[in-house]
């Protein structure tokens, strides 16, 4: 497998795969549809364009006046990557779409991963594949990932032993870059606290009232 960097997929979405976004693992779209049943046809034809691209059929959510899609190639470890192959069935699947006269929203895509900081990941790792996969996932470098998606993936960031109460678990909610500022301002008018913006656009971190972390972020600035 030849993962494409995140500074190519950058490129890319930018010029002529404008329809998609990088989201943690995968390339994600979201169309709107004003008729399901066409909405319905349209998910029957990306399973026929995936399968006679000798690619395994994408992640896809049915909605009521939406399509959402998510294309990834997986490694022999479990590992998610984007792909030339995933980007090319990305650039079949906008076709596809303006094929059935449906509309792209990409500043709508969106994704939630759980991240546990853990000074002992060996020992921690089990617990969670076990409790929350019922042991079908298993861990790919970091990450933790249900096989059939019912869950968020969840990564582990290294810790150093630190006494409790500590938050440890937070959220990392990746968002199309361009919607990133209006929801962290949202957020803060709404009575959050921006708590560190450095790295951003990467991520932003901010703080809910009672002090809960969560982090806002996006592929711009990342390998």
């Amino acid at each position: 497998m030849d993962p494409v960097s995140t500074p190519e997929i950058l490129a890319r979405t930018a010029g002529e795969l404008s329809d998609w976004r990088k989201l943690a693992q995968p390339i994600a779209a979201r169309f709107r549809a004003e008729d399901d049943v066409a909405g319905a046809a349209f998910v029957a034809a990306i399973a026929q364009a995936a399968a006679a691209a000798g690619h395994a059929v994408p992640e896809i959510r049915l909605g009521r006046g939406l399509v959402d899609v998510a294309l990834f190639s997986v490694d022999g470890s479990g590992g998610r990557w984007v792909t030339a192959k995933d980007l090319e069935l990305a650039a079949v699947i906008s076709g596809i779409a303006q094929s059935f006269e449906l509309a792209p929203v990409p500043g709508e895509v969106a994704c939630v991963e759980l991240a546990l900081d853990t000074v002992h990941l060996a020992e921690t790792e089990p617990f969670w594949a076990a409790l929350l996969t019922g042991g079908t996932g298993r861990l790919a470098g970091d990450t933790i990932f249900d096989p059939s998606d019912r869950i968020p993936a969840v990564w582990f960031q290294p810790s150093d032993a630190h006494p409790v109460p500590h938050q440890r678990w937070h959220l990392d909610l990746w968002l199309a870059p361009e919607v990133a500022d209006s929801r962290v301002a949202a957020a803060v008018a709404a009575g959050g606290t921006l708590i560190d913006d450095s790295q951003a656009p990467a991520f932003t971190v901010l703080a809910d009232p009672e002090g809960n972390k969560v982090c806002v972020c996006t592929a711009v600035g990342r390998e």
